[in-house]
Protein backbone atom coordinates (compact mmCIF):
# COMPACT_ATOMS: atom_id res chain seq x y z
CA UNK A 1 0.00 0.00 0.00
CA UNK A 2 0.99 3.61 -0.44
CA UNK A 3 2.28 5.70 2.42
CA UNK A 4 0.14 8.46 3.91
CA UNK A 5 2.05 11.21 2.08
CA UNK A 6 1.80 9.37 -1.25
CA UNK A 7 -1.93 8.87 -0.68
CA UNK A 8 -2.42 12.60 -0.10
CA UNK A 9 -0.38 13.34 -3.21
CA UNK A 10 -2.50 10.94 -5.27
CA UNK A 11 -5.80 12.32 -3.96
CA UNK A 12 -4.68 15.90 -4.48
CA UNK A 13 -3.63 15.27 -8.06
CA UNK A 14 -6.93 13.54 -8.77
CA UNK A 15 -8.90 16.45 -7.32
CA UNK A 16 -7.00 18.94 -9.50
CA UNK A 17 -7.44 16.72 -12.55
CA UNK A 18 -11.20 16.46 -12.03
CA UNK A 19 -11.52 20.21 -11.47
CA UNK A 20 -9.88 20.83 -14.85
CA UNK A 21 -11.06 17.89 -16.95
CA UNK A 22 -14.75 17.69 -16.00
CA UNK A 23 -15.66 21.09 -17.54
CA UNK A 24 -13.58 20.36 -20.65
CA UNK A 25 -15.07 16.89 -21.06
CA UNK A 26 -18.56 18.27 -20.56
CA UNK A 27 -18.07 20.89 -23.26
CA UNK A 28 -16.68 18.26 -25.62
CA UNK A 29 -19.61 15.88 -25.06
CA UNK A 30 -22.16 18.67 -25.55
CA UNK A 31 -20.41 19.96 -28.66
CA UNK A 32 -20.45 16.53 -30.27
CA UNK A 33 -23.98 15.71 -29.08
CA UNK A 34 -25.43 19.03 -30.30
CA UNK A 35 -27.86 18.54 -33.15
CA UNK A 36 -27.21 21.23 -35.74
CA UNK A 37 -29.04 20.31 -38.97
CA UNK A 38 -28.43 22.00 -42.28
CA UNK A 39 -30.04 25.38 -42.89
CA UNK A 40 -33.18 24.03 -44.56
CA UNK A 41 -35.01 20.86 -43.53
CA UNK A 42 -38.23 19.21 -44.65
CA UNK A 43 -40.99 18.73 -42.08
CA UNK A 44 -43.19 15.58 -42.08
CA UNK A 45 -45.53 17.26 -44.60
CA UNK A 46 -42.66 17.96 -46.99
CA UNK A 47 -42.57 21.73 -46.40
CA UNK A 48 -39.23 23.54 -46.05
CA UNK A 49 -38.50 24.62 -42.48
CA UNK A 50 -35.45 26.70 -41.47
CA UNK A 51 -33.39 25.56 -38.50
CA UNK A 52 -34.18 27.68 -35.43
CA UNK A 53 -31.89 26.12 -32.79
CA UNK A 54 -28.53 27.39 -31.54
CA UNK A 55 -25.60 27.31 -33.96
CA UNK A 56 -22.37 26.40 -32.15
CA UNK A 57 -19.29 26.18 -34.32
CA UNK A 58 -16.42 25.41 -31.95
CA UNK A 59 -15.44 23.65 -28.74
CA UNK A 60 -14.54 26.92 -27.01
CA UNK A 61 -17.81 28.53 -28.10
CA UNK A 62 -19.62 25.64 -26.42
CA UNK A 63 -17.56 26.10 -23.26
CA UNK A 64 -18.51 29.78 -23.10
CA UNK A 65 -22.17 29.04 -23.88
CA UNK A 66 -22.42 26.50 -21.07
CA UNK A 67 -21.07 29.02 -18.59
CA UNK A 68 -23.32 31.83 -19.80
CA UNK A 69 -26.52 29.77 -19.63
CA UNK A 70 -25.93 27.37 -16.74
CA UNK A 71 -22.98 28.87 -14.86
CA UNK A 72 -20.47 26.82 -12.90
CA UNK A 73 -22.98 24.05 -12.08
CA UNK A 74 -23.44 23.51 -15.81
CA UNK A 75 -19.71 23.20 -16.35
CA UNK A 76 -19.58 20.46 -13.73
CA UNK A 77 -22.46 18.39 -14.99
CA UNK A 78 -21.42 14.77 -14.99
CA UNK A 79 -19.15 15.29 -11.98
CA UNK A 80 -20.78 12.71 -9.72
CA UNK A 81 -20.65 9.66 -12.04
CA UNK A 82 -17.10 10.65 -13.00
CA UNK A 83 -16.15 11.05 -9.35
CA UNK A 84 -17.72 7.70 -8.47
CA UNK A 85 -15.84 5.79 -11.15
CA UNK A 86 -12.61 7.62 -10.34
CA UNK A 87 -13.03 6.84 -6.64
CA UNK A 88 -13.41 3.13 -7.36
CA UNK A 89 -10.20 3.12 -9.39
CA UNK A 90 -8.43 5.17 -6.72
CA UNK A 91 -9.41 2.74 -3.97
CA UNK A 92 -8.05 -0.08 -6.09
CA UNK A 93 -4.77 1.79 -6.57
CA UNK A 94 -4.48 2.58 -2.88
CA UNK A 95 -4.96 -1.07 -1.98
CA UNK A 96 -2.75 -2.68 -4.60
CA UNK A 97 -0.30 -0.02 -5.82
CA UNK A 98 3.09 -0.15 -4.11
CA UNK A 99 5.51 2.66 -3.40
CA UNK A 100 7.89 1.37 -6.07
CA UNK A 101 5.16 1.58 -8.70
CA UNK A 102 4.58 5.21 -7.84
CA UNK A 103 8.25 6.13 -7.79
CA UNK A 104 9.50 4.25 -10.84
CA UNK A 105 6.59 4.75 -13.20
CA UNK A 106 2.89 5.33 -13.56
CA UNK A 107 0.38 2.55 -13.34
CA UNK A 108 -0.24 1.01 -16.73
CA UNK A 109 -2.03 -1.92 -18.29
CA UNK A 110 -0.20 -5.24 -18.19
CA UNK A 111 2.19 -5.94 -21.06
CA UNK A 112 0.66 -9.08 -22.55
CA UNK A 113 1.03 -8.47 -26.28
CA UNK A 114 -1.50 -7.15 -28.75
CA UNK A 115 -4.19 -9.76 -28.10
CA UNK A 116 -3.82 -9.44 -24.36
CA UNK A 117 -4.06 -5.65 -24.62
CA UNK A 118 -7.15 -6.03 -26.81
CA UNK A 119 -8.83 -8.35 -24.30
CA UNK A 120 -7.92 -6.03 -21.42
CA UNK A 121 -9.24 -2.96 -23.25
CA UNK A 122 -12.49 -4.67 -24.23
CA UNK A 123 -13.04 -5.87 -20.67
CA UNK A 124 -12.41 -2.37 -19.28
CA UNK A 125 -14.80 -0.90 -21.86
CA UNK A 126 -17.58 -3.35 -20.93
CA UNK A 127 -17.17 -2.59 -17.24
CA UNK A 128 -17.28 1.18 -17.79
CA UNK A 129 -19.95 1.33 -20.51
CA UNK A 130 -22.95 1.98 -18.18
CA UNK A 131 -20.98 4.73 -16.44
CA UNK A 132 -20.12 6.27 -19.83
CA UNK A 133 -23.78 6.27 -20.87
CA UNK A 134 -24.97 7.81 -17.60
CA UNK A 135 -22.22 10.44 -17.67
CA UNK A 136 -22.97 11.50 -21.25
CA UNK A 137 -26.67 11.76 -20.48
CA UNK A 138 -26.03 13.68 -17.26
CA UNK A 139 -23.95 16.17 -19.24
CA UNK A 140 -26.44 16.66 -22.06
CA UNK A 141 -29.72 16.65 -20.14
CA UNK A 142 -31.38 20.07 -19.90
CA UNK A 143 -32.53 19.21 -16.36
CA UNK A 144 -30.72 20.18 -13.19
CA UNK A 145 -29.54 17.04 -11.45
CA UNK A 146 -28.96 16.94 -7.68
CA UNK A 147 -25.47 15.98 -6.59
CA UNK A 148 -26.55 13.69 -3.77
CA UNK A 149 -29.82 12.15 -4.95
CA UNK A 150 -28.83 9.36 -7.31
CA UNK A 151 -32.31 7.82 -7.41
CA UNK A 152 -33.88 11.06 -8.65
CA UNK A 153 -31.13 11.53 -11.23
CA UNK A 154 -31.44 7.97 -12.54
CA UNK A 155 -35.21 8.44 -12.95
CA UNK A 156 -34.43 11.32 -15.29
CA UNK A 157 -31.50 9.75 -17.13
CA UNK A 158 -32.81 6.20 -17.56
CA UNK A 159 -36.09 4.96 -18.94
CA UNK A 160 -38.28 2.54 -16.95
CA UNK A 161 -37.07 -0.23 -19.26
CA UNK A 162 -33.43 0.59 -18.54
CA UNK A 163 -34.04 0.75 -14.79
CA UNK A 164 -35.84 -2.57 -14.72
CA UNK A 165 -33.38 -4.26 -17.06
CA UNK A 166 -30.07 -2.36 -16.79
CA UNK A 167 -28.30 -4.83 -19.06
CA UNK A 168 -30.28 -3.33 -21.94
CA UNK A 169 -27.76 -0.47 -21.90
CA UNK A 170 -25.34 -2.87 -23.57
CA UNK A 171 -27.89 -3.37 -26.34
CA UNK A 172 -28.06 0.32 -27.24
CA UNK A 173 -28.08 0.14 -31.05
CA UNK A 174 -24.60 0.55 -32.50
CA UNK A 175 -22.89 1.68 -29.29
CA UNK A 176 -20.92 -1.50 -28.64
CA UNK A 177 -19.93 -1.63 -32.32
CA UNK A 178 -18.59 1.93 -32.16
CA UNK A 179 -16.67 1.28 -28.95
CA UNK A 180 -15.20 -2.01 -30.17
CA UNK A 181 -14.22 -0.46 -33.51
CA UNK A 182 -12.40 2.36 -31.72
CA UNK A 183 -10.50 -0.04 -29.47
CA UNK A 184 -9.71 -2.44 -32.31
CA UNK A 185 -8.28 0.33 -34.48
CA UNK A 186 -6.06 1.68 -31.71
CA UNK A 187 -4.87 -1.68 -30.35
CA UNK A 188 -4.79 -3.92 -33.42
CA UNK A 189 -3.71 -1.34 -35.98
CA UNK A 190 -1.85 1.55 -34.34
CA UNK A 191 -0.03 -0.46 -31.70
CA UNK A 192 0.81 -3.25 -34.13
CA UNK A 193 2.23 -0.77 -36.63
CA UNK A 194 4.20 0.92 -33.85
CA UNK A 195 5.65 -2.42 -32.81
CA UNK A 196 6.75 -3.08 -36.40
CA UNK A 197 8.13 0.39 -37.12
CA UNK A 198 9.40 1.42 -33.69
CA UNK A 199 10.01 -1.63 -31.49
CA UNK A 200 12.31 0.51 -29.33
CA UNK A 201 9.30 2.40 -27.93
CA UNK A 202 7.89 -0.82 -26.46
CA UNK A 203 10.96 -1.28 -24.25
CA UNK A 204 10.99 0.06 -20.67
CA UNK A 205 12.44 3.50 -20.26
CA UNK A 206 13.09 6.20 -22.82
CA UNK A 207 15.03 4.99 -25.89
CA UNK A 208 18.27 6.63 -26.96
CA UNK A 209 18.01 8.93 -29.95
CA UNK A 210 20.48 6.94 -32.04
CA UNK A 211 18.40 3.77 -31.58
CA UNK A 212 15.30 5.28 -33.17
CA UNK A 213 14.95 5.62 -36.93
CA UNK A 214 13.91 9.16 -37.82
CA UNK A 215 12.22 7.94 -41.01
CA UNK A 216 10.18 5.31 -39.17
CA UNK A 217 9.32 7.83 -36.47
CA UNK A 218 8.10 10.31 -39.09
CA UNK A 219 6.01 7.64 -40.83
CA UNK A 220 4.37 6.60 -37.58
CA UNK A 221 3.82 10.23 -36.57
CA UNK A 222 1.95 10.91 -39.83
CA UNK A 223 -0.01 7.69 -39.42
CA UNK A 224 -1.06 8.68 -35.89
CA UNK A 225 -2.18 12.08 -37.17
CA UNK A 226 -4.23 10.63 -40.02
CA UNK A 227 -5.91 8.19 -37.62
CA UNK A 228 -8.08 11.14 -36.63
CA UNK A 229 -9.98 10.54 -39.88
CA UNK A 230 -11.19 7.21 -38.49
CA UNK A 231 -11.35 7.82 -34.74
CA UNK A 232 -13.07 11.21 -34.60
CA UNK A 233 -16.29 9.98 -36.30
CA UNK A 234 -16.35 6.94 -34.01
CA UNK A 235 -16.14 9.19 -30.95
CA UNK A 236 -18.92 11.48 -32.20
CA UNK A 237 -21.11 8.50 -33.06
CA UNK A 238 -20.49 6.91 -29.65
CA UNK A 239 -21.77 10.03 -27.89
CA UNK A 240 -24.83 10.29 -30.14
CA UNK A 241 -25.71 6.65 -29.50
CA UNK A 242 -24.99 6.82 -25.75
CA UNK A 243 -27.56 9.57 -25.19
CA UNK A 244 -30.17 7.69 -27.23
CA UNK A 245 -32.40 6.04 -24.66
CA UNK A 246 -33.75 2.51 -24.88
CA UNK A 247 -37.53 2.29 -24.60
CA UNK A 248 -39.93 -0.59 -24.35
CA UNK A 249 -42.51 1.32 -26.41
CA UNK A 250 -41.45 2.76 -29.79
CA UNK A 251 -43.64 5.85 -29.47
CA UNK A 252 -41.34 7.44 -26.88
CA UNK A 253 -38.70 9.81 -28.19
CA UNK A 254 -35.21 8.31 -28.27
CA UNK A 255 -33.37 11.23 -26.63
CA UNK A 256 -36.14 12.68 -24.46
CA UNK A 257 -34.95 13.21 -20.94
CA UNK A 258 -38.31 12.58 -19.33
CA UNK A 259 -41.56 10.76 -20.01
CA UNK A 260 -45.10 11.58 -18.98
CA UNK A 261 -45.77 10.14 -15.57
CA UNK A 262 -42.27 8.78 -15.20
CA UNK A 263 -40.54 11.58 -13.31
CA UNK A 264 -41.54 13.90 -10.53
CA UNK A 265 -43.94 16.66 -11.52
CA UNK A 266 -41.59 19.58 -10.89
CA UNK A 267 -38.32 18.87 -12.67
CA UNK A 268 -36.01 21.87 -12.57
CA UNK A 269 -34.20 22.96 -15.72
CA UNK A 270 -30.59 24.13 -15.72
CA UNK A 271 -31.07 26.91 -18.26
CA UNK A 272 -33.34 29.82 -17.39
CA UNK A 273 -34.49 30.86 -20.87
CA UNK A 274 -32.96 28.33 -23.28
CA UNK A 275 -31.16 25.03 -23.49
CA UNK A 276 -27.44 24.92 -24.09
CA UNK A 277 -27.65 22.46 -26.99
CA UNK A 278 -30.26 21.13 -29.35
CA UNK A 279 -31.10 17.44 -29.17
CA UNK A 280 -32.34 15.28 -32.01
CA UNK A 281 -35.85 14.87 -30.59
CA UNK A 282 -38.13 15.05 -33.62
CA UNK A 283 -36.69 12.33 -35.84
CA UNK A 284 -36.45 8.58 -35.97
CA UNK A 285 -33.78 7.14 -33.68
CA UNK A 286 -30.49 5.83 -34.97
CA UNK A 287 -30.65 2.10 -35.58
CA UNK A 288 -26.95 1.32 -35.59
CA UNK A 289 -23.41 2.49 -36.26
CA UNK A 290 -23.71 2.85 -40.04
CA UNK A 291 -27.20 4.34 -39.81
CA UNK A 292 -25.99 6.92 -37.30
CA UNK A 293 -23.06 7.95 -39.51
CA UNK A 294 -25.28 8.15 -42.59
CA UNK A 295 -27.96 10.23 -40.89
CA UNK A 296 -25.42 12.64 -39.38
CA UNK A 297 -23.93 13.23 -42.83
CA UNK A 298 -27.34 13.63 -44.47
CA UNK A 299 -28.84 15.88 -41.80
CA UNK A 300 -25.83 17.85 -40.53
CA UNK A 301 -23.01 17.36 -43.02
CA UNK A 302 -19.59 15.72 -42.87
CA UNK A 303 -18.20 18.36 -40.51
CA UNK A 304 -20.43 17.12 -37.68
CA UNK A 305 -18.39 13.89 -37.58
CA UNK A 306 -15.21 15.88 -37.03
CA UNK A 307 -16.22 18.23 -34.24
CA UNK A 308 -13.21 18.93 -32.03
CA UNK A 309 -11.12 16.68 -34.26
CA UNK A 310 -7.96 18.29 -32.94
CA UNK A 311 -8.64 16.85 -29.49
CA UNK A 312 -8.86 13.39 -31.04
CA UNK A 313 -5.59 14.09 -32.85
CA UNK A 314 -3.88 15.05 -29.59
CA UNK A 315 -5.20 11.87 -28.04
CA UNK A 316 -3.84 9.83 -30.95
CA UNK A 317 -0.39 11.35 -30.55
CA UNK A 318 -0.16 10.96 -26.78
CA UNK A 319 -1.60 7.45 -26.90
CA UNK A 320 0.58 6.30 -29.76
CA UNK A 321 3.82 7.24 -28.02
CA UNK A 322 2.82 6.21 -24.48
Amino acid sequence: MLSFSDTLLLLGSLAISLAILVPLTGALVRFRAHYNPKGLQLDPEGDVQPHTGPVITSFFAMLVRVYKIEGWPGLYKGLMPTLLSTSIVTVFLLLFLSDSNLVHGKYSTPSTGVLGMLAYSLFAMLISLPQTIITDRAITTPHKLPYFNAIHSLRILLTPTERRRPWILYLTPGLLAAQVSHIAYVVLFLRTVRQLLLPELAQPGFPYRENVSVVMLAIFFVLALTSTIVLSPLEVISIRLAIQRNHAAPEFNSVSQEEDGDTEQAVEYSGVNEDVIGLRVDREPYTGLIDCATRIIDEEGWSALYRAWWLTMLGCLTGAFS
